[in-house]
């Protein structure tokens, strides 16, 4: 099963207002875990960013005047996606107004809303009452994400891989699911826009060898804690 964790940093909230995407980033997850394949869009938006924004994301309007602009770049945006991936994203009614806003805008239609799962309702349900934004769900996930020091759609996008894995119930949840990928670093494809992601990513894949020992570690367990609680992390 493909899916793509995306995230968007933007000129401000509503687009309906004049505002703009000026970052995607992308990370293709194969069972929930990530195949090494990312994807990193800087688009020029023809306008200002204002102070508040930049506080935000640290992107400002001089970095990206030499950067294409959306209609340059979105086709690579789709290709990346692909049209039946799953979409994860952390308050997707956002990202999506936002993606299907630049879209209509050179003529494309836009994504069904259907493709879009939202973590943050997902961390909401799962964890009632409780801080459901990003760096939440970091520290209750003790996932190290001291590289933040602003928002940025690719790292947002990593950090936000590791937190979905742990919303479906945490490693023990995809030790089984993709051990091809424990190799997953020599399926990474480049592409013009696309870059490495600086911050490496957590070793969620195990080997053939890790996993026939923990067979046989599960086989000396008498009455294993998961059997008492469903397997939930």
């Amino acid at each position: 099963m493909r899916e793509i964790v995306l995230d968007t940093e933007t000129t401000g909230l509503d687009p309906e207002q004049g505002h703009k995407v000026i970052e995607i980033g992308a990370v293709e997850l194969h069972n929930h875990i990530p195949t090494g394949r990312t994807l990193q869009l800087y688009i020029n938006p023809e306008r200002d960013i204002p102070p508040e924004s930049v506080a935000v994301h640290g992107i400002t309007a001089e970095f990206l005047k030499d950067k294409p602009v959306f209609s340059q770049v979105y086709t690579q945006f789709l290709d990346f996606i692909g049209q039946d991936s799953t979409l994860v994203i952390h308050n997707a009614e956002f990202d999506m107004k936002f993606i299907n806003s630049e879209l209509k805008q050179v003529g494309h239609s836009p994504l069904p809303w259907s493709r879009a799962l939202d973590t943050a309702a997902m961390a909401r349900k799962k964890f009632p009452g409780s801080p459901a934004n990003l760096d939440a769900l970091c520290r209750r996930f003790n996932i190290d994400n001291s590289n933040r020091t602003f928002h940025g759609a690719l790292l947002d996008s990593e950090l936000l891989a590791e937190v979905y894995l742990e919303l479906l119930g945490g490693r023990q949840h995809g030790l089984g699911l993709v051990v091809e990928n424990a190799s997953s670093s020599s399926y990474t494809e480049l592409k013009p826009g696309v870059k490495k992601a600086l911050r490496p990513a957590r070793p969620h894949g195990a080997s053939a060898e890790e996993l026939a020992a923990h067979e046989e570690m599960l086989k000396d367990l008498q009455d294993p804690l998961w059997k008492k609680t469903g397997g939930q992390g």
